[in-house]
């Protein structure tokens, strides 16, 4: 048995990632609430004693999530209705085994296959020029041999934006940001299947492009299959444990 494998990489959590987990914990505890305006990002950045871009970028993640927005003259300021809002009505992802997680996913895949299908039928000329510029991030961090997970979200989260339903876009962004973030920390994404999605990505893309709504639905269910199959999987495994207690 080689014991090397019982050890597991170290990995260093970022400035921003810190910076998001330290804003995240506040919301979730009451101390800021929605509506608040968050302190200029030079007062941030000293508070915390890192750069501004550390903590611009932070903020940035933070809207596209759906937890601050940004107004005009009133600066950044918690949302009143997002993640930071319903987060209370789903358990930490990383914290779910077996058959919760199993119906996590499960959800995520119908939400996903209608908003491909929705985005087929009623997407603009806009649209598809910003899910071919998410596609185009994707790709770049793929050929470096980059973390593609954020980049494969914001494909994503694109797609539901093209649905025109306000409501599937706000439930894919409570569910999907933490279901990839428990695939990416068990490297569920690892070896070659981010060079295989970045195929089924573009094939998604021209259904949705040619306004082939069926097609694109049918595209989106057969690139998520892969991970229906993990969490059924894990699923089975949790019940097993179950039983032989």
């Amino acid at each position: 048995m080689d014991l090397l494998n019982n050890f597991k990489e170290i990995v260093i959590e970022k400035p921003g990632d810190k910076i998001i987990k330290q804003i995240k914990e506040l919301i979730s505890s009451g101390q800021l609430k929605p509506g608040d305006r968050l302190p200029a990002e030079r007062m941030l950045s000293e508070r915390f004693g890192v750069g501004r871009t550390y903590v611009r970028d932070a903020i940035r993640k933070l809207e596209f999530y759906g937890i601050l927005k940004t107004l005009p003259q009133s600066g950044t300021v918690v949302a009143g209705f997002g993640i930071g809002a319903l987060e209370g009505l789903i358990s930490d992802v990383l914290e779910l085994q077996g058959s919760d997680f199993h119906a996590l996913v499960e959800t995520r895949v119908l939400l996903e296959v209608n908003a491909a299908r929705f985005a087929a039928m009623r997407r603009t000329n806009e649209d598809i020029g910003s899910i071919a510029s998410a596609l185009s991030d994707y790709e770049k961090v793929v050929s470096e041999g980059k973390n593609s997970v954020e980049c494969d979200l914001l494909f994503h989260l694109k797609i539901a934006e093209a649905s025109k339903n306000s409501v599937l876009t706000s439930l894919m962004l409570i569910i999907t940001p933490d279901i990839l973030t428990y695939f990416k920390e068990n490297n569920v994404c690892g070896g070659d299947r981010p060079v295989t999605a970045l195929d089924e990505h573009y094939k998604i893309l021209e259904h949705i492009e040619q306004k082939r709504p069926d097609e694109a639905a049918d595209s989106m269910k057969e690139h998520l299959s892969d991970i229906l199959s993990f969490s059924l999987t894990q699923s089975n495994i949790s019940e097993s444990a179950v039983a032989a207690k």
